[in-house]
């Protein structure tokens, strides 16, 4: 019987794509404010580059396109400013009725990998904490305890005093969120979000999803069919 559904964050309670937009966007302030240029024109080239598919250099591309100079300390703090900055982002209607809704049937944990503070922030904005009757930052824990790792998982099950197969993992990420899950007995759900920002697929069997939805409105139905 499953007691506990447990769910990955960014993109999989709501887009990630808006989190960029709203942290590109304090990045593209700050350097208007220091080179004197139209905020809206620093964003757009930046938006620009971001979404083509340069995630790695933007801000050095985007220097370089308004002729800027600049050395590996003000990449630094540019980067510094998208993880630390305030998120404009919301909760979707549709995961905010599906976390009510499951809550009186199961309990609920979130395990989410990334920088810490721009995480923490992250849930602030989304307003989620007191939906979960766990959350772990596997960050909080050290680098090496990210996803793949089965720690945070071995963590939540100590927790929350469960076992693997009354446990269920929704998240997006076929590199890596689903691998410890899959090894401790978990069911996996991937949810496939049409804005998705990782696309990237895995040729590893125990990187797959058990089972695929395509939006967060289908899971209680899927966990009811799990669940016999």
């Amino acid at each position: 019987m499953l007691k506990c559904v447990a769910f990955d964050m960014d993109d999989t309670l709501y887009d990630e794509l808006d989190y960029y937009q709203s942290g590109l966007a304090a990045v593209a302030s700050v350097i208007a404010g220091d080179y004197q240029f139209a905020e809206e024109t620093v964003f757009d080239a930046l938006w620009d580059i971001f979404i083509q598919g340069n995630h790695k250099t933007a801000f050095n591309e985007t220097l370089d396109r308004f002729v800027i100079s600049y050395g590996p300390d003000y990449i630094g703090r540019l980067v510094n400013v998208l993880r630390c900055h305030t998120p404009r982002i919301h909760l979707p209607a549709d995961s905010k009725a599906v976390l009510e809704a499951l809550k009186s049937n199961y309990r609920l944990a979130l395990i989410t990998d990334g920088f810490l503070p721009a995480q923490q922030l992250k849930v602030q904005a989304l307003g989620i904490e007191q939906d979960f009757d766990v959350v772990i930052f596997t960050e909080a824990l050290g680098r090496q305890f990210w996803k793949p790792s089965t720690v945070a998982f071995e963590m939540m099950l100590d927790k929350m005093a469960l076992r693997p197969q009354e446990c269920v993992y929704v998240g997006d990420n076929l590199e890596k969120d689903f691998i410890a899950p899959n090894k401790l007995g978990f069911k996996t759900v991937q949810l496939i979000r049409e804005n998705r920002f990782h696309t990237s697929t895995s040729q590893e069997e125990l990187a797959k999803a058990q089972y695929e939805i395509d939006c967060i409105s289908k899971l209680p139905e899927l966990l009811e069919q799990i669940d016999v």
